[in-house]
């Protein structure tokens, strides 16, 4: 046996046998880490940047103290403001409304799917499910909660009727593949009252095997289930055109190409069980994949309805359909990009609002809330948005552990 070119009988004559047996401990680590794949997000990287410092960008380890937290960085537009809504709510992730006001979150990190009620004018937060794994997913309907976790989906009925004694949530949907790169669900209710989910490619970029790479729907009791969409890489956001009912989603594009390319998309469904948007062959709508793309055609693909910046990590979104941010954001898409590592200036950090027209096409996309990035380094990660009832738009930030609250400083122009 040889390591580096020691052979092993040369050191068990100077170091003995406990030292043979050290060395060949050695050597069989050695060689296992040699054989052990990169991670997930290094694959398709190239070998001219294997010494990149770039990685993905962990959270700090707990929730930032309210009075730490980065408000006096947030910049937002004339005549609006942002605020706490509420600290210490650990890797907030996905924002859901309950019909009685309670604000419920996710985490992706955490184990725990927590509430906040608002009381004699006070934030309280409750666990309302804990022992999860990767409890991203999260949607309400008719008092049900249902909880996406990497490998099936739950519920818990009447969950705010039941917020100081929460129900064990009661499993519907079993046996969804286990990879946990991009295994972390969105969940959405449909029109149609069925749920909505995607299971991502389980890669940088690859093949995906048959279950993955697609968006599937299913019945509320969880029978039923069919692909709705092809071709996805990974989604942390979607929702329902508010007249034309269709399916718009944010897609995070693959890795390692270029720091400037491809971007993230917005893009929608239009043809249920038959679109397919590329992945892994075609990349924001116009080239194809330089491993993956040999024979293909961009064209063979459902193009995206806007792109939305390279590595920008656009995830949760929602249409907001109220009155109280004033007539020129009824029915645009509040967006929130998280924010790149795989760049070497990061872009996004920012929540921006897109317009569409009448047809569902895209129109133009500005900047609502910006600062999160400061001096090319993240000081909050904003990750979804949800409309409230009095017109106000809450945004969770996993990076701070926290929900900012953001209202109309002026008076409302409304039709």
């Amino acid at each position: 046996m040889h390591a580096a070119g020691i052979s092993v009988s040369r050191l068990a004559a100077s170091i003995g046998l406990g030292g043979v047996l050290a060395a060949t401990a050695a050597v069989n680590l050695y060689a296992q880490q040699a054989a052990d794949p990169p991670p997930p997000w290094k694959q398709g990287q190239p070998a001219s940047v294997a010494d990149s410092k770039l990685a993905p960008i962990a959270p700090p380890p707990v929730p930032t103290a309210a009075d730490k937290l980065p408000l006096d960085k947030l910049k937002i537009k004339n005549g609006f403001k942002i605020e706490i809504y509420a600290a210490g709510v650990p890797n907030a992730r996905t924002l859901r409304l309950g019909d009685k006001g309670t604000v419920f979150v996710s985490s992706r990190l955490q184990d725990k799917v927590h509430a906040i009620i608002t009381k004699d004018g006070k934030r309280e937060m409750k666990v309302v499910a804990s022992g999860l794994h990767r409890p991203n997913g999260i949607a309400l309907h008719k008092g049900t909660l249902y909880i996406a976790e990497l490998s099936q989906i739950s519920k818990i009925d009447n969950i705010e009727d039941n917020l100081d004694n929460p129900p064990k949530p009661t499993v519907i949907l079993s046996d969804l593949p286990k990879d946990e790169p991009h295994g972390w669900k969105y969940l959405s209710v449909g029109p149609d009252a069925k749920l909505y989910f995607q299971i991502g490619a389980p890669c940088n970029i690859c093949l995906p095997p048959e279950r993955h790479s697609k968006i599937y729907r299913v019945g509320l009791d969880g029978q039923g289930l069919e692909v709705y969409a092809y071709g996805i890489r990974q989604i942390v956001g979607m929702d329902w055109h508010p007249t034309l009912k269709q399916l718009y989603f944010s897609e995070n594009s693959r890795d390692w190409l270029s720091e400037d390319v491809p971007e993230d998309k917005l893009n929608r469904v239009t043809q249920p069980g038959k679109d397919n948007f590329g992945y892994p062959y075609c990349h924001q709508g116009n080239f194809t994949d330089p491993e993956f793309g040999w024979g293909r055609s961009c064209g063979e693909f459902t193009k995206p309805i806007a792109l939305l910046g390279p590595h920008s990590a656009a995830l949760g979104l929602k249409f907001y359909t109220g009155n109280g941010l004033g007539n020129e954001y009824r029915n645009v898409i509040f967006l929130a990009r998280h924010g790149s590592w795989n760049r070497s200036v990061k872009i996004g950090g920012d929540v921006v609002a897109i317009k569409l027209n009448d047809d569902g096409t895209f129109r133009s996309m500005e900047s609502f809330i910006t600062g999160f990035i400061q001096n090319n380094n993240y000081v909050g990660r904003p990750v979804d948005v949800l409309p409230m009832k009095d017109g106000s738009l809450l945004v969770s930030d996993d990076f701070n552990g926290a929900v900012y609250r953001v209202s109309r400083t002026g008076s409302v122009a409304t039709k």
